[in-house]
């Protein structure tokens, strides 16, 4: 097998060019200081299969969101990284690296939010919903939303937030214990377990040829850039949604942690060989590329993913 024969998955459905632009930015870029040209951005979203019109778009939303910024240097416009930007994907790279590395500590400890909203306030009702979800909470009754840990005060200024104005609506967060946590009526049935590890055993699957090239070195620069940016925006995907139920509320087997070593092995083993590729498809159109782009890699300290290569790479992340 040479490197052009390796099955790379391709990205989950959904996956935009700004998504992937994001994604590609938050990997391989750790400065602000970076001048970026717009055409280099095109040629490295070409090796997704992504047209000019595409980059050039996803490049305006970025600045839109203010992720990107422009300032000029010479007769055209570059593009910059906000330090705004800088740290929040340093954050979701440490989350997104460290995730499924070692079962937090469980202290027993729920946040409980309820709440009783009139039918004229529908709206908000739905929208309360949606943020719950995003700050992973999962309903066990209608009105019962619960998540492990002790962190009360996203679920309380989320409450307030968009509650306050609704006439009639009452809301409470405590914090609760289950007599029963794995029991048909405990926090465990809320959450559907089944698909979430059926989902962790197709990423292994998809991804076990791919692996094993990566691990005997099959890969070439251009599929490591591709599979790499797949295996990211794959696993991602579990970071965010998985709730990290402690191991004892968990079935047997669990494949998160083989998902995880999985990933891992992609997203180690071909970091380099991804850098030296956007090196080589950016630096026509950016003569400074090698000085700037940098790869994330996960550190042997779990809680220090850091940035490496590149001239101006920034050094470990903090802790």
């Amino acid at each position: 097998m040479n490197a052009d024969d390796v099955r790379v998955p391709r990205a989950q459905a959904g996956s935009s060019p700004q998504h992937l632009l994001t994604t590609v930015l938050g990997e391989y870029l750790d400065s602000s200081d970076a001048d970026l040209p717009s055409t280099a951005v095109i040629a490295i979203l070409r090796e997704f299969g992504i047209s000019e019109s595409s980059a050039r778009a996803a490049l305006s939303r970025l600045v839109k969101r203010g992720l990107i910024a422009t300032r000029r240097r010479g007769r055209s416009p570059v593009y910059h990284l906000t330090p705004q930007a800088i740290a929040k994907h340093r954050s979701r790279m440490r989350h997104f690296l460290n995730f499924g590395s070692h079962p937090a500590p469980w202290t027993g400890e729920w946040v409980l939010a309820s709440f009783s909203v009139p039918n004229a306030g529908q709206a908000s009702r739905h929208a309360l919903r949606r943020a719950l979800t995003a700050l992973g909470f999962v309903g066990l009754y209608d009105s019962v939303w619960i998540r492990p840990g002790s962190d009360a005060v996203p679920a309380r200024e989320a409450l307030r937030e968009l509650l306050h104005h609704v006439g009639g609506a009452r809301w409470s967060v405590l914090h609760a214990r289950f007599d029963e946590e794995a029991g048909p009526h405990g926090p465990a049935s809320a959450y559907d377990l089944a698909s979430l590890a059926s989902a962790y055993s197709t990423f292994i699957e998809q991804y076990a040829e791919l692996r094993a090239a990566a691990r005997n070195g099959k890969v070439g620069p251009a599929g490591a850039l591709v599979a790499r940016t797949s295996a990211m925006d794959s696993w991602r995907k579990f970071a965010d949604v998985d709730p990290d139920l402690p191991p004892h509320l968990l079935p047997e087997p669990w494949p998160r942690q083989e998902a995880r070593e999985t990933f891992l092995d992609i997203h180690t083993t071909l970091g380099s060989l991804a850098q030296a590729r956007l090196v080589e498809v950016a630096t026509p159109h950016w003569p400074d590329a090698g000085l700037w782009i940098t790869h994330f890699q996960a550190s042997r300290d779990p809680s220090r993913p850091e940035p490496t290569g590149g001239k101006h790479g920034s050094g470990p992340l903090a802790g």
